[in-house]
């Protein structure tokens, strides 16, 4: 049996009420995974990624990268908002804090600092592309 996170609003921010052996024990499972752990410090970074771009960032399928996101969500730790076709993922904001600790440690991992410029290149050249695309379309 599952047990979920508890959150309490306070000072206008949830917070984490019961963080006890359990709920600690499901996020260190989620985060047994290396795969989860690059998806989650891409969200953290990043504050919100969709399925799409994780996919090119990490080169994972999609399949991949759905089953490893409906994990982490069933676990409570991240959870999303869909536009049209596009679901873009996010971790919680009660949990935050304890994302600022763990990923305080994994900061200078070459591989995770791989995956954020891949992400930062991916982006920027989002950014490009529509740039150009809006000026030919001013320029008619």
């Amino acid at each position: 049996m599952r047990k979920y996170i508890i959150f309490v609003k306070t000072n206008k921010r949830m917070k984490v009420k019961h963080f006890n052996l359990n709920v600690g024990s499901q996020i260190f499972k989620a985060c047994s995974d290396e795969s989860r752990i690059r998806i989650l410090y891409l969200l953290y970074r990043n504050r919100e990624v969709c399925i799409s771009d994780l996919e090119l960032v990490l080169n994972f399928t999609q399949t991949k990268i759905s089953r490893h996101l409906g994990y982490l969500r069933s676990c409570g730790l991240v959870t999303f908002r869909k536009i049209d076709q596009w679901a873009f993922y996010c971790i919680k904001d009660e949990l935050t804090e304890f994302a600022d600790l763990v990923f305080r440690y994994f900061g200078k991992d070459p591989e995770l600092t791989k995956d954020l410029e891949n992400y930062n290149t991916l982006f920027s050249n989002r950014e490009l592309a529509a740039n150009r695309v809006l000026g030919n379309q001013a320029k008619r």
